[in-house]
């Protein structure tokens, strides 16, 4: 059971209040609706009886978001695999952080992936921007998320990091529940993956002693997230154009359901998780009396080569780096098939962007942005084996 402490931002404990929320769920139309759209011909009051039959997280993970996932990984991926579950000592519970691609699925398909694997889901950090509606924070927080509090003024901001790393503590030393949270605010949209140093900071606010003790209590792991293909590269590609054309331009809620639900119902080809090992160690070995600033830094770099050394590399992350480059450095991982059906995918994607009036200099500026999206795991992953 939570801390009552936490009730603000925890997910939904077992129990009566639980059946509760499930019953409100239901009951909601907008909730119907999504159900209706995510499975077409769904028989929805067969499937509310399913849902009204869960009493517990466990249950409803199991009946019904679990396979619900299976689902869609049939549908959407060419699979989902997962390596590295050793590093996952079962009797342990860790922070696993990661990169981050997908805002619905990166969490979802690895806690699938952990249930194959023969561990215990973990709760889901989620930002409270996106819970655009009443019945979305309902959802979640049966589905074991927490909720990131944001957009708090600065006062506020600093009230709720400690919040939140008191709750990330209470749940590894007291609860033993494993957790996911994205290794930064929002998705980079250039798939340049850099850990923020503000989230490790939020870290060591909740636990004891100096700032790497501090973030050695919650036992970080990091997991590598490699997407074949992103269904919002063209969605992010108008986003990069809309800010070239105003540098104030700012996403609207619609701009967010539409990432939501590109994100979940287009393909991605091949999904990877690569759990890498818990960084204690790693920890243990930085020089003693860092300052809080110099401890993050040092975290943040060690939690990126993680995650850039384990990125899995397919053919169009090859193929974009040398179409970028204009050199054939890596012509021996692709075919000519591989850069026909690339560059049939960028005007594919293209193509979908709804803007008015784009000029063929945008057209390009577009499309180099999502061959950078693409090039940019390839980029980190060298970058990352030659300092080793």
């Amino acid at each position: 059971m939570n801390n009552q402490e936490f009730n603000d931002i925890a997910p939904f404990d077992d129990g009566p209040d639980f059946h509760q929320h499930i019953e409100r769920l239901v009951a909601e139309p907008q909730f119907e609706h999504a159900v209706k759209w995510v499975l077409p011909g769904v028989d929805y009051h067969e499937f509310s009886k399913k849902l009204l039959d869960c009493h517990t997280q466990q249950e409803f993970q199991h009946r019904i978001m679990l396979p619900f996932l299976a689902n869609l990984e049939a549908k959407t991926t060419q699979g989902v695999t997962l390596t590295g579950i050793e590093n996952y000592e079962p009797d342990k519970s860790y922070v696993l952080i990661s990169n981050h691609r997908d805002i619905v699925l990166d969490a979802s398909f690895l806690n699938l992936g952990m249930v194959r694997g023969g561990r215990q889901t973990c709760e889901v950090a989620i930002g409270n921007n996106l819970l655009i509606l009443p019945w979305i924070d309902e959802l979640v927080r049966l589905n074991k998320s927490f909720i990131v509090k944001r957009d708090n003024g600065i006062r506020g901001a600093l009230e709720a990091a400690k919040h939140l790393s008191a709750y990330i503590h209470y749940c590894i030393n007291e609860k033993g529940q494993s957790l996911w949270i994205a290794h930064r605010e929002g998705r980079a949209k250039d798939s340049n993956d850099r850990t923020q140093e503000g989230l490790i900071k939020m870290l060591t606010l909740g636990g004891s002693g100096s700032p790497l003790e501090s973030i050695g209590e919650v036992r970080l792991l990091p997991v590598s997230i490699s997407y074949e293909f992103d269904p919002n590269d063209y969605l992010k590609a108008r986003e990069f154009l809309c800010k070239r054309r105003d540098p104030n331009f700012k996403k609207s809620e619609h701009d967010d359901l539409l990432s939501m639900e590109t994100g979940i119902m287009q393909q991605k080809g091949r999904v990877h998780f690569a759990l890498t090992e818990c960084i204690n160690p790693e920890l243990d070995a930085l020089p003693a009396g860092l300052n809080r600033s110099e401890a993050c830094e040092h975290v943040c770099k060690i939690v990126d080569n993680h995650i850039h050394r384990n990125y899995r590399i397919y053919p169009i992350n090859y193929v974009a780096h040398d179409l970028l480059s204009g050199e054939h450095r890596f012509a021996d991982q692709y075919s000519e098939a591989d850069v026909a059906a690339v560059n049939e995918r960028l005007a594919t994607q293209l193509a979908k962007v709804d803007l008015p009036d784009i000029t063929a200099d945008e057209m390009q500026f577009m499309r180099e942005m999502m061959l950078t999206m693409y090039a940019n795991p390839l980029s980190n992953k060298i970058a990352s084996l030659s300092n080793s």
